[in-house]
């Protein structure tokens, strides 16, 4: 069921509008995959659960009241952070978090299951998105769809969702879900300014035609679009083993734009250009947090906007770059 083509480019209100209630006045989110993660991200050495709670009441100060889990995050210690920090906030708090749908789990009471443990960690009677973390056999995605449809009808669950879907994939889970009259809510994907896959095989504009909202997950690359990294100073850890020095020399020219345009407004740090440009583009960010610093830094994203000439002299180095990239 895929609607007549659209505009190329549709106005961020009219992209609103038609997000699923649950984003409806979502602009940015908080990701909490660092949170208990310690062979990527340094949990329990580079940051503690008291960080945590500091950049969880600085994101809800700074306006930030969507936050994203999945039960392997941490081996579920994500999920009882958030749960513990969201219990003590006082104010209202929107959790998505995720199934993720292991080759082992083949009974129809599999996920609903799974469900339930989540919401035992996060002392919750329902989260209000659940999303399939990706797709994977041998259950189909129908077959997972329905029993998302069973547990929205038992109350467990406010929206459905999928992440890592491909355009293929993302319609046969709507397609099922909307004969029992039900909206797919979101498909969770990577795209920043370095992973634009999203724009060239056309995910992006279909789930702006279908009121689909797409969640881009490492919106700054995992790290990479802080500036706080080069060819001499990699990212720590595993995450600048998996990165080549070519790769982050190749990448410094649009660092160097990033920067710039951020200090031509009033200073403002790469991290909140780069979220810019993915809200420019009608997606919906959710980038990671490990301490009041970085939440205060990222809800600040809010406070302004890139213009339109910044946001094609954006596009324009970043199809440079990662053309060279690929080649």
């Amino acid at each position: 069921m895929i609607p007549e083509e659209a505009e190329e480019h549709q106005p961020m209100e009219q992209v609103n509008e038609k997000r699923h209630p649950v984003f409806r006045d979502v602009r940015l989110g908080v990701g909490t995959w660092a949170w208990g993660d310690r062979l990527i991200w340094g949990y329990g050495s580079d940051f503690h659960d008291e960080d945590l709670h500091g950049a969880f009441k600085a994101c809800l100060a700074g306006g930030l009241h969507f936050f994203d889990t999945a039960e392997v995050y941490g081996q579920g210690h994500s999920e009882t952070l958030l749960g513990k920090f969201a219990k003590e906030a006082g104010q209202p708090v929107t959790i998505a978090t995720k199934f993720m749908p292991f080759p082992w789990r083949l009974g129809r009471s599999s996920l609903v299951r799974a469900l339930r443990g989540s919401l035992q960690r996060m002392g919750r009677q329902q989260v209000e998105l659940y999303q399939i973390h990706l797709p994977m056999p041998p259950i189909t995605i129908e077959t997972w769809m329905e029993m998302m449809i069973e547990a929205q009808q038992a109350g467990l669950i406010g929206a459905v969702g999928v992440s890592n879907f491909n355009r293929t994939q993302m319609l046969r889970a709507y397609d099922t879900l909307i004969r029992q009259g039900i909206s797919l809510a979101s498909n969770q994907v990577e795209y920043s300014l370095l992973d634009r896959k999203v724009e060239r095989d056309g995910l992006l504009k279909l789930c702006q035609e279908m009121g689909i909202t797409l969640i881009a997950y490492s919106p700054l690359a995992m790290g990479l679009l802080t500036g706080k990294y080069s060819a001499e100073t990699p990212p720590p850890g595993m995450r600048g083993g998996r990165i080549s020095h070519k790769y982050l020399q190749r990448i410094q020219s649009l660092i160097s734009l990033v920067r710039r345009i951020g200090a031509e407004h009033e200073g403002r740090p790469p991290t909140q250009v780069a979220l810019n440009w993915v809200i420019a583009q009608g997606a919906l960010p959710i980038v990671g947090v490990k301490n009041a610093e970085q939440a205060e830094q990222n809800a600040g994203t809010l406070e302004w906007q890139l213009t339109s000439d910044e946001i094609a002299e954006l596009n324009e180095m970043s199809d440079r770059v990662t053309e060279q990239l690929s080649s």
